[in-house]
């Protein structure tokens, strides 16, 4: 077999919305960068995915210069509605509770993913390779070798430090053998865009249920993106319904108030779990996004995470360069380590409090979380508070998103 090499500084796995972030945070720091990625473009635009963008994740978008692309084409949110089931009294998170213009903004994920290649096509310094697939990783004392499969040969590639963007299964993290802890949740999640009869009110909803919080984000053209959490089973039987019998369903549930509403496109279903990596770094190799951690869809945290973690190794990297250090050695990545576990394992442990805290029925629960909702939207110091840690507004600040 004829093998070729490729020398790199650093090789990407994994060319979503995260790895391709990262990839181009990189632009200009004078790294040679390797994406690999294993779905076309093509594929990749077509996927009918939706996303709660954070504040933070837009100043980030901005500072690589690609926000007012994506802000055309992304819808704004100028309240949150906070609910427990049919319990009349809900919490209203509005802009004035954190000083700003809006709270937040939902994009398609084909959105994002073109801008960012748009980018990416200006970034000489990163070699995309799509559709590939890495075979095998060795890791060596000086790098690493990547056996990438790409047109149907396999591929060499050397690199002085290897990035896991590969997802919550992340291939290259078990192969290392690097530790998890977390659970399945016994949910799954139902997807499906909604088309209205007549314009939203750029309000998201968050209620709580006995079987799992739900959210219903605006997206343009008057169209709502819901995720439905229900149990396994019950999800389940919720896909399988014809339209009509879904929107029935779904009118049992959340009323008249979105008026009659009609299905675009298909539906689909995910389980949901927690997963934290005990470790987000090794010599020569780190955990990104979902390869890192994995939560409860509840507030759209899951890509804001990601977004927030190639910022900030993107960052600790290009400071590394200026002081000629070893970007591969612990010692760097460990900065990049300090920096994102803890601000994400705070993210990880609300969601999992909010999720079992609202996901049941027993009696002493149901009035304490109601009298949790009372206190939110009655003391605004403590509402603005909990949505600027969820809106990432209080950790350490990429200096990406401070251009």
């Amino acid at each position: 077999m004829d093998m070729q090499l490729a020398e790199f500084d650093i090789a990407i796995v994994g060319g979503g919305v995260v790895g391709t972030t990262f990839a181009c945070a990189l632009k200009d720091s004078g790294f040679r960068v390797a994406l690999i990625e294993a779905e076309l473009t093509s594929q990749a635009v077509s996927r009918a995915q939706a996303y709660s963008i954070s504040l933070l994740s837009s100043q980030i978008f901005e500072g690589l210069g690609i926000w007012q692309q994506i802000r055309t084409q992304v819808e704004t949110y100028q309240r949150v509605r906070l609910s427990d089931s049919d319990y009349p009294n809900a919490v209203q998170f509005a802009p004035k509770d954190i000083g700003t213009e809006t709270l937040g903004y939902v994009a398609e994920h084909r959105v994002l993913i073109l801008a960012l290649h748009d980018l990416l096509k200006s970034c000489s310094n990163v070699e995309l390779f799509c559709p590939a697939k890495v075979s095998k990783t060795e890791f060596q004392t000086d790098g690493a070798i990547l056996d990438v499969m790409l047109h149907g040969e396999i591929q060499q590639i050397r690199s002085r430090l290897v990035i896991a963007a590969d997802g919550a299964r992340s291939p290259l993290r078990q192969q290392v053998g690097i530790k998890t802890f977390g659970w399945q949740y016994g949910q799954a999640c139902v997807v499906a865009t909604l088309k209205l009869e007549k314009p939203h009110d750029n309000t998201a909803y968050e209620w709580f249920w006995g079987t799992g919080p739900s959210g219903i984000l605006p997206l343009t053209g008057d169209r709502y993106r819901i995720v439905w959490t229900a149990t396994k089973a019950e999800a389940e039987k919720l896909v399988e319904l014809n339209d009509r019998q879904f929107i029935e369903a779904f009118q049992q549930r959340y009323g008249t108030k979105f008026g009659l509403p009609k299905i675009e496109g298909n539906r689909y279903l995910f389980p949901i779990q927690l997963m934290h990596s005990r470790r987000y770094v090794l010599p020569q190799l780190a955990l990104i996004g979902d390869a890192a951690h994995s939560c409860h869809p509840l507030g759209g945290q899951g890509i804001n995470m990601g977004i927030r973690d190639a910022a900030a190794l993107a960052q600790v990297l290009k400071t590394a360069k200026e002081q000629n250090e070893d970007i591969a050695s612990l010692n760097v990545l460990k900065r990049y380590e300090r920096w994102r576990q803890w601000e994400n394992l705070i993210i990880l442990s609300i969601t999992d409090i909010l999720n079992r805290t609202f996901s049941n029925q027993i009696f002493p629960i149901v009035q304490l979380r109601r009298f949790s909702l009372w206190f939110l939207q009655n003391i605004q110091p403590i509402r603005s508070l909990i949505f600027r840690i969820m809106s990432g507004l209080t950790g350490r600040t990429p200096e990406l998103a401070q251009r």
